[in-house]
């Protein structure tokens, strides 16, 4: 794969990863917004949130060249 391609297909996981984490967001707010909220299911979403912020911050930093000092 060239480095072209590469970054393309990071750059397009990466939109799609801030998508949902976006999205997931909001499902978050409104369930914590009412009283009888699923404790176990913002739990688990709160997790997923997370991991969709982990794997953002690790993709982004793969777009980053190296640069040997």
């Amino acid at each position: 794969m060239q480095q072209t391609d590469k970054k393309a297909a990071i750059t397009l996981r990466l939109d799609t990863l801030r998508l949902e984490h976006r999205d997931l967001d909001a499902v978050i707010r409104q369930l914590t917004a009412t009283i009888k909220a699923d404790q176990l299911m913002l739990k688990r979403l709160k997790k997923r949130k997370l991991w969709l912020k982990d794997m953002i911050a690790k993709l982004e930093s793969e777009l980053i060249p190296n640069l040997n000092a």
